[in-house]
């Protein structure tokens, strides 16, 4: 795997590989079964420590969804016939999708149409295509990383504009040109802010999301639940989980940093906004993500149940 010492597959991981391709229909989109391997490695790499076994990477390999991977990949590459098949199959569900966040006809067009070139790769970079749809990992479907890569530039433009509205209600105010000294943070033990972004770097985007669009922006549980396509059930449980999972990260962290339990647990009292680590900025990257795991079938078995 990438970044890892080469180790020569097993006969039966490489069987396995053969039959993931051929099951990914990737000769139709022009991926060969050499890329393929490179693609399943990246992910690999990605998802899994430098040491972990043949199992590990066989159970990672068949969770893939790697029909839609290898075509996301081809999208990438500028494969027409893989992009046709995109817009054949993808093209009124993003309609759809924008539709169901937007809440409007115009804005939804124009939100699913601002996508477009970005998944396309109409820019390059080093002379390299750049694509949003290389970033797909195929650890979800590849509609549900859609729903939240829409999302994600629904909130995007959510914050641009109310950043817009507060500067034009500060020009109104005549307060454009105050500049008060903002107060230095309170110097911390730099251990808890490496700990603290080394456990929001390995947060998926639908983690991001929520997290930002609940804590950063304000937003409620019903709002944010509306842009994933989830009942607000849903996003409530999630809020739970990751400050438990977070928590429990950056104690470790701590500890690998040569904090005792009791050190790290005093740490973690600081107030985040003490941190002159940048959380908005952190929470806001965008990353490979897999897709949100409950879908408006769990939600409307949750109305069910009420």
């Amino acid at each position: 795997m990438d970044g890892q010492a080469h180790v020569e597959p097993s006969r039966s991981l490489q069987q396995l590989v053969a039959e993931l391709y051929a099951s990914s229909r990737g000769e139709t989109v022009g991926i060969d079964l050499q890329a393929f391997v490179s693609i399943l490695q990246r992910v690999a790499a990605k998802y899994l420590s430098p040491g972990s076994g043949e199992a590990e990477v066989r159970e990672l390999y068949v969770s893939l969804r790697v029909e839609e991977l290898a075509l996301a990949r081809a999208c990438a590459a500028g494969n027409e016939r893989a992009w046709e098949i995109f817009m054949a199959r993808y093209r009124e569900k993003l309609y759809d999708i924008a539709g169901y966040i937007a809440q409007e006809s115009s804005a939804a067009r124009e939100l699913a149409d601002s996508l477009y070139a970005d998944l396309y790769g109409t820019t390059t970079r080093d002379g390299e295509r750049v694509c949003k749809l290389s970033s797909y990992t195929g650890r979800g479907s590849l509609e549900g990383w859609l729903r939240t890569v829409l999302a994600q530039e629904f909130v995007n433009r959510y914050r641009k504009q109310r950043r817009l509205v507060s500067l034009d209600e500060e020009s109104e105010e005549g307060e454009q040109f105050a500049a008060p000294d903002p107060e230095p943070p309170i110097p911390l033990d730099v251990r808890v802010e490496q700990s603290t972004d080394e456990a929001l770097a390995g947060l998926s985007a639908e983690d991001r999301l929520v997290l930002a669009s609940y804590y950063l922006d304000e937003r409620t549980l019903a709002e944010i639940a509306r842009l994933l396509g989830v009942h607000e059930s849903t996003i409530s449980r999630k809020l739970g989980k990751l400050a438990k999972s977070l928590r429990k990260q950056i104690l470790a962290g701590l500890g690998r940093r040569g904090m005792s339990r009791r050190q790290a647990e005093e740490a973690l009292a600081v107030d985040v906004r003490d941190l002159s680590l940048d959380i908005r900025k952190r929470l806001q990257q965008e990353t490979p993500s897999q897709a949100f795991p409950e879908r408006k079938a769990e939600a409307r078995a949750g109305d069910g149940a009420r």
